[in-house]
């Protein structure tokens, strides 16, 4: 019998966080990604900024070498990442916009306008064997785009709905939010693009994500991380892979074949 499961990956930048804001090596997040595939994690998510303002180049030596799960690197589109990547091979490699001055990642990269420098990092990474995604605005024009670019993967930036559900759970903004995530899923489904969507999720907000069936993975790491300090990563992790898992099964996204 075959599910097609929703996977979780988990990113550990901001265990990384907490260790750099008093140096030293503790808490370890390569210690955290082996908790989390140990509570069900699909795969671990790390972030390498320009500013090495949490992951290093040391934990992704590390995580490379030590974990088991697919690892899915985030980079920006510059040079010094690239030849980080092809260095290591990661799994995947998801490219995301990076602005120094942001405290985390604002907004979808602008795959239109960018579509000629873009081009060069996605042929390097796919002739290497890396696995292309690129994270994107929940939109028609950007889903093109990532098409015409030739990666197989897009993830959909869900920071916007989880502000305006921050802000007003009941508020008619959520639901306009989340409508363009399901018809961008759908979108992304018809053009021969897997579908990824993470930025923001919480407990109380997965669940409608989790439930659109074109949705094969999300990508959870500050409210899991936050979460972790009152209950434990392993139950944090444990818990949202038990909301996902619900979330898809009432939907009708769990189907045996």
């Amino acid at each position: 019998m075959k599910t097609n499961k929703l996977r979780l990956g988990v990113n550990i930048d901001h265990v990384a966080t907490i260790r750099n804001a008093r140096g030293g090596r503790h808490p370890d997040p390569v210690k955290a990604a082996i908790a989390a595939a140990h509570a069900g994690a699909d795969g671990i998510t790390a972030h390498l900024r320009e500013d090495r303002r949490h992951i290093t180049d040391g934990d992704i030596d590390r995580l490379t070498a030590e974990i088991d799960l697919p690892l899915n690197l985030e980079m920006a589109a510059t040079r010094e990442m690239l030849e980080i990547a092809l260095r290591h091979k990661p799994h995947a490699a998801c490219i995301v916009p990076e602005k120094r001055e942001e405290r985390t990642t604002e907004g979808g990269l602008d795959v239109v306008k960018g579509r000629n420098n873009l081009s060069y990092y996605v042929r390097a990474l796919t002739g290497a064997g890396i696995r292309v995604s690129l994270f994107i605005e929940p939109d028609a024009a950007a889903l093109e785009a990532a098409r015409a670019l030739g990666a197989p993967v897009v993830e959909l930036h869900t920071g916007t709905y989880c502000e305006a559900y921050n802000l007003a759970p009941t508020g008619p903004e959520v639901q306009r939010e989340l409508a363009r995530i399901v018809e961008a899923a759908r979108a992304a489904q018809a053009l021969g693009l897997e579908c990824h969507a993470g930025h923001g999720l919480t407990f109380d907000t997965v669940g409608p994500v989790a439930a659109i069936p074109a949705v094969v993975e999300l990508n959870i790491g500050h409210f899991l991380i936050g979460e972790a300090i009152f209950s434990g990563l392993d139950s944090a992790i444990k818990r949202m892979r038990a909301l996902m898992d619900k979330a898809r099964a009432e939907s009708g996204g769990a189907r045996s074949a």
